[in-house]
């Protein structure tokens, strides 16, 4: 038997991850207008010895999926600095995009929200470009995915660059000279590339006890995991199937060794939407009862939509026409993960109904069953490769969750799988990486 210790992160989000979650609550008020109720899930998640809460973000106006269910429109790092305050070993990663706004201002918000969490918080790389997105921020120009990645490496370059900008060296107070910080010592930035420039020394250090925030980055197109292979200390990412995920995670790992890292200094956390019940019956019976609050049309348009192949011409109990559904032509992030739909629906032999409910929205992969379960499945993954640990999903909150730590998180502790106690009091600690050296990308850069 392993004893590798495995990762846990928790997707944040308002209700659940079934669409339908929202629908089981008395009134709209908690999650809309008072953080209390994400507070008690944090402190759950602490209860439970997770490594962080991930607080995903789809920037721009209110869309469809704001329309038809619930999305927490709080700002995430001014959210989880209140959780901050509330918590005390809990990782923060907050999720902010490296294509738009500024490097400086985003180095100086994570950098003060590691410093207010006392060494908790990272930072979620996106690199996403909805349309949405982009009329809220009053953009015309969708870069091509070459150019996005130049643009994402060239804005975390000089984010990079001002967390280093002021060394804790640097403040050498002294008090007869009048030298509060020794400017000798700092580091200016002085970067200017094709779509960013920086330049100047961050105001404050760029994380507490002078160590970078933890990077997290999502995507699984090429382009994404050659980024996140050079950048991130962890990776958000949907597989469906083991061997899907071994080959993921043995391809990152090894783009990382290619550029000077060790492969256990990039964690892979696939996410995992977990349906628990005391019996496998029973979290069958929560599974439909929760999907009979949902609407069939709507989902089979969605389907129809993700697979580019219209699907409402088949019987809802008969599988897909898998002879019929064009395989992967390129490495785009949308075509990788219908590819891992289809695979996944081929492989357990899904209807058109049992797919429909097959977490659509979120793309990653759903377990069914009891904690016994969901924890032997949990280990093959990590034990096999395909993972360092996941980011977990919960159908409904605060129920779900309840269940989770209660359920699934005691099985592994008593497996000595998982912590009882925390062993550190800083993210980067708990996640079991090292201090890590800027990467620097003088290629990409003019000035640096």
């Amino acid at each position: 038997m392993s004893d590798k210790q495995i990762r846990l992160t928790l997707n944040l989000q308002s209700t659940g991850r079934h669409d339908a979650a929202w629908k089981t609550f008395p009134t709209t008020s908690d999650w809309v207008d008072g953080v209390d109720y994400f507070i008690e899930i944090a402190q759950l998640a602490e209860e439970g010895r997770f490594d962080a809460i991930f607080i995903a973000d789809r920037l721009g106006g209110l869309d469809r999926t704001g329309r038809v269910r619930p999305w927490r429109g709080l700002d995430p790092t001014v959210l989880l600095a209140a959780l901050a305050r509330e918590t005390s070993h809990i990782g923060l990663v907050s999720t902010n995009p490296a294509i738009h706004g500024n490097p400086f201002l985003l180095a100086r918000q994570i950098a003060s929200l590691d410093h207010i969490s006392k060494g908790r918080a990272a930072w979620n790389i996106i690199t996403s470009q909805e349309p949405h997105t982009l009329r809220a921020l009053g953009k015309d120009v969708v870069l091509d995915p070459e150019a996005r990645y130049r643009a994402a490496d060239e804005f975390v370059s000089i984010v990079d660059g001002f967390w280093r900008s002021l060394p804790p060296e640097a403040f050498v107070g002294d008090a007869a000279a009048e030298v509060y910080i020794d400017e000798a010592l700092t580091r200016p930035v002085d970067i200017e590339g094709d779509y960013f420039r920086g330049e100047g020394v961050l105001p404050l250090v760029g994380g507490y006890r002078g160590q970078r925030p933890v990077l997290f980055q999502a995507g699984t197109s090429r382009a994404s995991r050659e980024f996140g292979a050079r950048w991130a200390d962890a990776l958000f990412t949907s597989q469906r199937l083991p061997h899907l995920g071994r080959a993921f995670a043995d391809e990152v790992k090894s783009l990382a060794e290619a550029n000077g890292r060790s492969r256990d200094d990039l964690l892979v956390l696939p996410g995992l939407y977990v349906i628990l019940g005391d019996t496998e019956a029973a979290a069958i019976e929560r599974k439909r009862e929760l999907d009979e609050l949902l609407a069939v049309e709507p989902l089979i348009r969605e389907l129809s939509d993700y697979l580019e192949y219209d699907v409402s011409g088949i019987a809802l109990d008969a599988e897909l026409p898998y002879g019929e559904l064009a395989g992967p032509a390129s490495t785009s992030q949308h075509t990788v993960r219908r590819h891992q739909l289809v695979a996944d629906a081929k492989e357990r032999r899904l209807t058109v109904r049992q797919l429909l409910f097959n977490n659509l929205s979120g793309g990653q992969r759903v377990i069914v069953g009891t904690p016994e379960q969901v924890a032997d499945d949990i280990e093959h993954w990590v034990d096999t490769g395909a993972a360092d640990g996941f980011t977990i999903n919960i159908d409904v909150q605060t129920s779900g969750f309840r269940a989770f730590v209660d359920g699934v998180v005691a099985e592994l502790q008593d497996r000595g799988r998982f912590r009882r106690e925390y062993e550190h009091d800083t993210l980067r600690g708990n996640l079991g990486l090292a201090s890590r050296a800027a990467v620097r990308h003088p290629e990409a850069l003019v000035g640096a």
